[in-house]
């Protein structure tokens, strides 16, 4: 009986942080560039009460006897598949149809990387974000005062010329302006090999971690990386139906794993009534 409440407890604890992550889901619906997460379920190890043989002293073959010690969290990978980009009108609104992250300075000092292509200028006429972090490019044009690099190559910061009347990005990332400039900034993205080894550091932020693999940095449109769409945003990829649907299978899990304490507790309750 022991045993039982120890499993049950393990699939509780396992449900409610599964309903933390769908409540985040939830959270984030309408967060710009914002991915969602799912919870990855593991068994733990399983205590073996019999070993199997090939056969008795009877001749007969022997099944192993073993139970589960219950169940826990593997993982919360997150899903960077595509949201819906809709229509902003500002130029400096940005979303990246098909791979890439933009990649921006974080204050620890190191790069990270986004799908949230909310962008503006800064008090010095560079490119940041909502949080006032420097877009960074291979190809910019201003170079920042600690050094950065993402795949061996060093980045930069995005200063559009702010004395022409409008500013605007191309397909490619290169950086449009009235004025005809021999050299202009481009725009370049990362991506990795393995995205979901990529540490959520919140602001739909991530860094890079061991676990993603290699690391490339190209211009947009190239080297499969996706092309950039100046005047639309990328929304959440939370598809609220799904979570719902979640959250109903968490739920009545959670109400299954109680149920089994209450009928342990009931079932030790018989046993210490026997004698009376």
């Amino acid at each position: 009986m022991i045993r039982s409440l120890f499993i049950a407890s393990s699939g509780m604890k396992a449900q409610q942080l599964h309903l933390d992550v769908i409540a985040n889901n939830l959270a984030n619906v309408n967060t710009t560039g914002f991915k969602k997460s799912r919870v990855d379920f593991q068994s733990l190890f399983y205590e073996s009460l019999q070993r199997p043989a090939a056969f008795t002293e009877g001749g007969f073959n022997r099944f192993a006897v073993q139970v589960g010690t219950g169940v826990r969290v593997a993982a919360t990978p997150t899903e960077f598949n595509s949201g819906i980009i809709e229509q902003t009108g500002n130029d400096l609104d940005l979303a990246i149809e098909g791979r890439g992250f933009f990649m921006v300075e974080l204050p620890s000092g190191e790069v990270g990387f986004t799908r949230n292509g909310s962008f503006r200028l800064d008090g010095e006429g560079c490119i940041v974000n909502g949080d006032g972090h420097r877009l960074l490019s291979t190809e910019g044009n201003v170079s920042p005062e600690n050094s950065l690099s993402v795949a061996g190559e060093e980045l930069s910061y995005i200063k559009p010329d702010t004395d022409a009347l409008t500013v605007s990005i191309g397909t490619d990332g290169t950086i449009l302006t009235e004025k005809d400039i021999s050299d202009p900034p481009v725009l370049t993205l990362a991506w990795f090999t393995n995205p979901g080894g990529l540490q959520a550091v919140g602001s739909t932020t991530y860094t890079a971690t061991v676990a993603c693999g290699e690391s490339k940095v190209a211009q947009a449109g190239t080297e499969s990386l996706g092309l950039i769409r100046a005047g639309f945003l990328e929304e959440s990829n939370v598809q609220i139906v799904d979570e719902m649907v979640r959250m109903i299978m968490a739920q009545r899990a959670y109400e299954i794993s109680s149920k089994s304490i209450q009928t342990s507790d009931d079932m030790m309750g018989i046993t210490n009534n026997l004698k009376r």
